[in-house]
């Protein structure tokens, strides 16, 4: 399946170490799964969180992507893992450089996704989207990002904006793709749909997770509503009928349309198509 096109709505962080965590995952409505090796696992039960997600991934995850967040980019023990594992990609922390992209791709057969989570990973995110032509995606690691800048958690996330905005420039001009970062206020789910409001109108395309509660919201917001897509077909029909008139431009209700507004109702109505009927685990392209 493209890249531009695969359902990311919802990317689920699970710790690697959690058995129970690892088997409810198989029955939640997310798109992704990010198995963590990183952050949610303590240095001393690493070599246990390999072991249990050896153990999870001989099951059956369905039509989830799969991918492994390592401990770094030069860990060894973890990218061992992801050679034996049936994943769809390594999530590499602390991207700072092109030469991190490199040396993680010489180590695994798998489509690599960078977390850009410092100030040095911002401003060179340009340089590292194209670091590598089987680089798949960006992921805003929002909270590192936001100690190192030493800024505030604040609703409208205004100190991150600008990070935010040149990531996504980066990903785009290069064709990856975007997840935005988390949001901690798990009570706050209020505060998270506004989040995944604004990573919509930002242009991100769908919201990494650390609790399964907010699939739903995430799904909701950054998935295709049912007047999206009727919308999307009515500018297809238009822009067909136009086409077939001879014309070079069409117009609904007053608005004209053109070739960039059918490529992204074409796009839309992929996605709403590949969510009636995702592709199997192994199935479908697994690289951009």
């Amino acid at each position: 399946m493209p890249n531009h096109i695969r359902p990311r709505r919802s990317m689920l962080y699970v710790p690697g170490d959690k058995p129970r965590a690892l088997e409810k995952a198989r029955t939640l409505p997310c798109d992704g799964i990010i198995l963590d090796l990183e952050d949610a696992v303590a240095p001393e039960a690493k070599g246990e969180a390999r072991q249990c997600i050896a153990e999870a991934l001989q099951a059956d995850y369905g039509a989830r992507e799969l991918i492994l967040r390592v401990s770094a980019f030069d860990c060894a023990p973890d990218f061992a893992l992801a050679e034996r594992l049936p994943i769809h990609g390594v999530l590499v922390p602390k991207v700072d450089s092109p030469s991190v992209v490199r040396a993680a791709s010489a180590r695994t057969r798998h489509p690599i996704w960078c977390m850009i989570e410092t100030p040095l990973g911002v401003l060179r995110a340009t340089e590292i989207a194209g670091a590598s032509d089987r680089l798949a995606g960006f992921v805003a690691g929002t909270n590192d990002l936001t100690k190192d800048l030493r800024a505030r958690h604040v609703a409208d996330r205004t100190p991150l904006l600008i990070s935010l905005c040149l990531m996504l420039l980066a990903a785009r001009a290069h064709g990856l793709a975007a997840l935005d970062g988390v949001h901690l206020g798990l009570d706050d789910l209020a505060g998270f749909e506004a989040s995944c409001r604004q990573g919509v109108e930002l242009g991100f395309d769908g919201k990494t997770l650390v609790h399964p509660s907010t699939i739903d919201i995430a799904n909701r917001v950054f998935g295709p509503s049912a007047e999206d897509v009727s919308k999307a077909r009515e500018i297809v029909a238009a822009w067909d009928q136009a086409r077939a008139e001879g014309k070079g431009v069409a117009r609904i209700g007053g608005a004209m349309v053109e070739q960039l507004h059918v490529d992204e109702a074409k796009r839309l109505i992929a996605m709403a198509e590949s969510l009636e009927a995702p592709p199997r685990n192994g199935e479908g392209d697994h690289t951009r």
